[in-house]
């Protein structure tokens, strides 16, 4: 029986009191009368362990061993908060495990199976909490919930009573701030917080920090019924409406609705004759108003569109945040949105946990405390320790030590919720995931190209206008009033004709089709215009673990006991060749081994298991590698760490969990260190990380014997030599060791000689330790990276390998996906490994810091550029670096300007065949943890890891690989290209539809005061510019032949010089064909001139006022030239099969298609709202059309033939003006200072 001690207590309290005391005895006895003695070894495993040798020395500190049964024990003695009714009231509440706490787990096991029981508090309230986050907060909260708990079934009203006093209890003392006596009632403090936050969790959530809640689907929903969801209602978005209205604001279609309301102002009034009827005369101006009506609701119902398309992307962006939860006592990775109030949640340090809901740490507290940072929320940078009772806000990053916590506020309710609903409301928040795209390279070439052409379309208007007016007023003497308005609308065409409205919209179906596309390519595009970025990538910093390996770290070496075990054979494990070595350790060290493996990891790391077979694991890989590890030696990692005293957190032992020393792992300190009490008193502390740190603090090693031997030099040799063997081969090499410490040590004792790998000074609990093991963790290779990285360098991308591990595992690891090739080795070289590289080709953080920054006159540190410049040419790999070196890295080769250095560059080239490229480079970055974040976003392409990513990690990045692969950032690489191909294939179909439509349209206004292309002819080509060719040209797919070209040069104009060639070359025959049929087509063709048909002046003969066949012809011919010239447009660089893989792309094929028999029904039954013909064209003048437009095809031959020839021809003149050149310098006199010159150094020389 528990024995506690009674001061003065009011009658409520005591019955209290007695009623715990009760409960406690009653426990006991069950457990006795029930025979529930489990037999436990010595190291605390339920199981029973293998045999060990008879003659092995039993250990002097063995760990605690686990007594199951009713055994009568000082609890004062072994908890020091006993003592007095605090203490009591302490002790009852202080664990969901105590004896105190039964009545609590009684109120629990109550209510659980009544999920739809309402509970005794509301979101608002919890709310309430979150946002004050004080303990009266808290204490207010408990006694809202004691006034509200429901009433109690028959026979537990004793209990209820006695819950509700405990409560009254716990608010009066939590509820008044103390801090006069830091020592004694701020000890006490502590021990209530923890008791609130589990009665919190426990009776008012009805939860378990070892359970949790129940995963029953009618709980979870209940719970989000009342609490609500962990999801923020989406930004409300724009109506259709509006986009209509935003996209009608565009200069050209105001112009075009003024030409159609001017349209059918004159012909309905002003242009009719004197008793003429209207009839149709208003059709035309009619057809132009809803040509730009389609043209707006395709431009808004593209935007609508995208609407959606990015809450698509943002849902699948929340479905890769996943957490760790636990339900009916299993650990559940659950997305951010399935959190439900009540969740118990698992955060450590060690994956750098977002905090997806506003949580109450849960108690007790762990020896390494838990630090948040919160800066995203509060703006401060200072790291801010959580102890049990402290709430925690959602958004907030776990940077420091481990807790479990409760959630207590989700979705709206939460602090980070409320801010962001508040701004999804504000009226001044428009973006919508998508800004910055003026910011791209490609955008500012398009910005600038579209501004030229519409400044020359404007003056080609204006000249329209002012040849027109003149010569009809000044020359023919027409009339002001009844010409000026057609003259205006002559320009307005040429205008509408001249300006590329439809590129904007190429643009977005492009980026958005790509974007599509790459998702299905394990790329999830957060911003568009990252697509584009990728396609100009000069060079790619990738991390090595699940990007370019499978992150399936595997345990396949281990050196114990002064032997080596290397496992070869990949369908053996390493724990069964071990085993089955003629040189197997003795079982003790197998345990041992497993022992430190299993205490000294953390909790999230966790193996699934199908009766004894691994089929799945959660948590950090290295870890899990270790926990494979020694369940193939045959121990059960679970049953360890819940059997032993100071590291199980589950059944009676979790009381004293605060009792183990944790020693949380840093990236500063490259280590981890865990001890727990031993039977005589004393602690033995269980520490694992890099090799080279644990070894530099062993003094001892466990020998052939199983006993503890001092460590001479011939060890430290062998040990290192096979460290770096283990290296070598690519495998990340860990120590485990270990050490007794006696009773009353000081855990916060600093060493005196040892330092942390970070420079600060190290624990002495973690100095003179025994070596237990040296593990080599392999993380095999992704098979496709090797190919990928090939592709990278044949695009004129360079890789970089930025990694934490040691040099030679970075240097294998680089070797074999070949980022490293043999030429970066000295030729004498016979290993591939770090010392046998050339200068500068490697670099290890500390030194890289060390070169690339210098003190400035205060004291400070400065980035040094000219430094960096001399290095990152030759750089390939970055190992043992730090989250900073990779925002050093990306900001250097961001600036670096060393391409306007010719010398350096031509430097470079002579000496190491290094080949700079002609521009500013273009840096992606990967990254997975909190601390990359500055550097995704410093970068000019940041790419997260979806799957091992944190929540930080993903938002600053552009683009997420749902897979973590590299081979996934290659098709980034190729689609981004594809973009910006894609763009140049439809500026290059629709400049040359723009060159020609213009010089057509201003001859025919100069010659006959009338373009043969009428208004809505153009609209009609534009809308097929717009909307058809666009998306048809858009829809190319990717090749190969796009990874065997250079990056494309920021500087460079988007129009090359071949693009120019075959605009100019296209445009050039359609408008000879154009002008042929306008001057000579009645002659030869025998119909009547258009311009005189559709004339109204009665002037000339055979002026009909009708459209005429000769117009019609031309814009069937015009219209047909275009649909062949898209084909060609498929090509930019001279291909000769301009139909190469044109029936892998089904959607260009039916656009074109689709286009063509639009273009039929246009013709032959549009009549008077398409301006033809009536009745349409003969089928002799369709197939003369047609043949027209098939010359397109023969004419691109023709053009590139003549490019190719005139591309020879400038090289062969430019290669003799060097010849010329370079034979009048070798020729040139000598003058007389010359001479002299040389007469002074040869005499000087023969003088010596």
């Amino acid at each position: 029986m528990v024995k506690t001690h009674i001061m003065e207590t009011s009658p409520d309290q005591d019955q209290a009191v007695k009623s715990i005391g009760m409960t406690a005895s009653a426990d006991s006895s069950k457990k006795s009368e029930s025979g529930d003695h489990s037999s436990s070894n010595d190291n605390g495993i339920m199981a029973p362990a293998p045999k060990s040798d008879p003659n092995f020395e039993s250990e002097p500190n063995k760990p605690l061993e686990i007594e199951m049964g009713d055994t009568a024990r000082n609890d004062s003695a072994l908890s020091p908060r006993m003592g007095g009714l605090s203490e009591m009231v302490d002790s009852s509440l202080r664990s969901l495990q105590s004896a105190g706490s039964a009545i609590l787990n009684m109120v629990f096991i109550k209510f659980a199976p009544q999920p739809n029981l309402p509970f005794p508090i509301t979101s608002r309230e919890l709310g309430d909490l979150s946002s004050e986050r004080t303990h009266q907060a808290l204490a207010r909260v408990l006694a809202k919930a004691a006034s509200n708990l429901p009433p109690a079934s028959p026979g537990e009203e004793e209990n209820l009573k006695s819950t509700k006093l405990q409560l009254e209890a716990l608010v009066k003392r939590i509820g008044t701030e103390d801090e006069e006596d830091h020592s004694k009632a701020g000890k006490h403090r502590v021990h209530d917080m923890e008791n609130a936050a589990n009665a919190l969790a426990t009776v008012i959530l009805r939860s378990k920090p070892e359970e949790g809640i129940s995963n029953d689907p009618t709980d979870v929903e209940f719970r989000k019924e009342t609490f609500g969801t962990n999801a923020i209602a989406e930004k409300k978005l724009d109506s259709f409406l509006k986009l209509c209205w935003e996209a009608v604001q565009d200069f050209v279609l105001i112009m075009l609705i003024v030409l159609g309301v001017i349209g059918i102002v004159v012909e309905t009034t002003i242009g009719r004759e004197e008793g003429e009827a209207c009839g149709a005369c208003w059709i035309e101006g009619a057809a132009i108003l809803a040509s730009v009506c389609i043209v707006v609701l395709v431009t808004a119902s593209i935007d609508y569109a995208k609407q959606f398309a990015f809450i698509r992307l943002t849902r699948s962006l929340n479905e890769t945040n996943t957490k760790i939860v636990i339900r009916n006592g299993h650990q559940l990775s659950v997305t951010d949105d399935e959190i439900v109030v009540g969740d118990i949640l698992s955060v450590n340090s060690h994956n750098l946990a977002s905090i997806p809901a506003d949580c109450v740490v849960l108690g007790p507290s762990t020896s390494g405390g838990l630090k948040m940072n919160e800066s995203s929320l509060t703006g401060e940078s200072v790291l801010i320790a959580k102890n049990p009772g402290d709430v925690v806000l959602s958004g907030t990053t776990a940077v420091q030590g481990s807790a479990k916590m409760v959630v207590v506020a989700v979705g709206i309710n939460s602090v980070a919720g409320k801010i962001k609903a508040h701004v999804y409301e504000s009226s001044d928040h428009d973006g919508d995931g998508l800004d910055g795209d003026s910011e791209s390279p490609l955008f500012s070439k398009l910005e600038k190209i579209a501004k030229q052409i519409g400044i020359a379309g404007t003056c080609a208007a204006f000249l329209s206008l002012a040849v027109n007016c003149i010569k009809g007023f000044a020359f023919d003497g027409v009339s002001v009033q009844e010409y000026l308005i057609e003259y205006i609308v002559v320009a307005i065409t040429v205008l509408a004709v001249a300006v590329p409205e439809g590129l904007p919209l190429a643009v977005t179906l492009s980026l958005a089709f790509s974007s599509n596309k790459m998702m299905k390519e394990q790329n999830l595009v957060k911003h568009l215009d990252a697509c584009e970025t990728m396609g100009c990538a000069t060079t790619i910093c990738t991390d090595k673990t699940g990007t370019l390996t499978a992150n399936q770290m595997t345990a396949r070496a281990i050196y114990t006991t002064k032997t080596d075990f290397s496992c070869n054979d990949p369908a053996v494990t390493l724990g069964k060749f071990v085993k089955d070595s003629a040189d197997r350790p003795h079982e003790s060290t197998l345990k041992l081994i497993s022992n430190l493996i299993s205490i000294d990891t953390m909790d999230e790391s966790t193996l699934d298991f199908e009766g004894d077979k691994v089929v799945g694991s959660t948590g950090n890989p290295t870890e899990v590698a270790l926990l494979v590890l020694a369940s193939d030696f045959g121990y059960n990692y679970q049953q360890i760490r819940n059997m032993t005293r100071g590291r199980s957190d589950k059944g009676d032992l979790a009381e004293y969990l605060v009792e183990g020393k944790q020693v949380e792992f840093s990236s500063a300190r490259k280590m981890m260190s865990w001890a727990v009490p031993t039977e005589n008193g004393g602690y033995r502390i269980y520490c694992k990380g890099a090799s080279e740190v644990i070894f530099a603090r062993c003094n001892h090693q466990l020998g052939k014997s199983n006993r503890s031997e001092e460590m001479d030099d011939e060890s430290r040799l062998s040990i290192s030599a096979t460290a770096e063997a283990y290296a070598r081969r690519g495998m990340r090499t860990l120590a485990l060791a270990y050490k007794d410490l006696p009773s009353g040590v000081d855990f916060d004792a600093k060493s005196d000689s040892i330092l942390n790998s970070d420079g600060s000074v190290a624990l002495c609990v973690e100095t003179d330790l025994v070596f237990l093991a040296l593990v080599g963790i392999e993380d095999p290779l992704r098979p496709e990276v090797q190919g990928a990285i090939t592709k990278c360098y044949q695009a004129g991308i360079d890789v970089r390998l930025v990694t934490g591990d040691s040099p030679n595992t970075a240097v294998s690891i680089a070797y074999q996906a070949g980022i490293l090739q043999d030429f970066h080795f000295s030729v004498s070289a016979d290993e591939k490994v770090a010392a046998n590289l050339k200068p500068n080709v490697l670099m290890e953080g500390k030194t890289f810091r060390r070169r690339v920054y210098r003190i400035d006159d205060d004291g400070n540190k400065e980035f040094d550029q000219t430094a960096f410049d001399k290095i990152w040419p030759h750089l390939r790999v970055l190992a043992r670096s730090s989250p900073d070196d990779k925002l050093t890295l990306a900001h250097g080769l961001n600036q670096s300007t060393l391409f306007a250095d010719s010398r350096a560059c031509q430097k470079l080239k002579q000496d190491d065949n290094i080949s700079v490229f002609p521009d500013r480079q273009v840096v992606a970055m990967t990254g997975d943890g909190t601390n990359d974040a500055p550097a995704l976003k410093r970068a000019d392409i940041g790419f997260a890891m979806g799957i091992a990513g944190t929540q930080i990690a993903k938002d600053a990045a552009d683009i997420i690989l749902l897979d973590d692969n590299f081979a996934s950032i290659v098709t980034a690489a190729k689609w981004g290209r594809n973009v910006y191909a894609s763009i140049q294939k439809f500026l290059q179909f629709q400049l040359t539809v723009n060159i020609a439509a213009v010089i057509t349209a201003l001859v025919g206004s100069f010659a006959f005061a009338k373009t043969p292309l009428a208004a809505i002819h153009m609209l009609w080509v534009n809308l097929i510019m717009d909307s058809l060719a666009s998306l048809a040209l858009a829809s190319e797919p990717p090749t190969e032949e796009l990874l065997k070209r250079d990056p494309v040069n920021r500087s460079k104009s988007i129009i090359t010089s071949r693009m120019w060639a075959n605009m100019l070359g296209h445009a050039s025959y359609q408008i000879f064909v154009v002008l042929w049929l306008l001057f000579a087509g009645p002659e030869v063709f025998g119909f009547d001139p258009g311009h005189l048909v559709e004339s109204n002046d009665g002037l000339y003969e055979g002026s009909k006022k009708e459209n005429s066949e000769h117009y019609t012809f031309i814009f069937n011919t015009f219209v047909w030239m275009q649909l062949f010239n898209e084909i060609n447009s498929r090509s930019l660089e001279g291909e000769f099969n301009v139909f190469k893989g044109i029936f892998k792309n089904p959607l260009f094929c039916s656009i074109l298609i689709i286009t063509a028999c639009l273009q039929v029904i246009m013709v032959q039954y549009g009549d008077k709202a398409m301006h033809v013909v009536e009745g349409g064209l003969s089928a002799e003048y369709w197939g003369i059309s047609i043949g027209f437009g098939a010359g397109s095809l023969p004419i691109q031959q023709v053009i590139n033939v003549v490019y190719t020839w005139g591309d020879k021809l400038l090289c062969l003149h430019s290669m003799r003006k060097r010849m010329t050149k370079s034979r009048r310098l070798s020729t040139r006199n000598i003058d007389a200072d010359l001479r002299d010159n040389a007469s002074n150094i040869s005499g000087s020389s023969s003088q010596k």
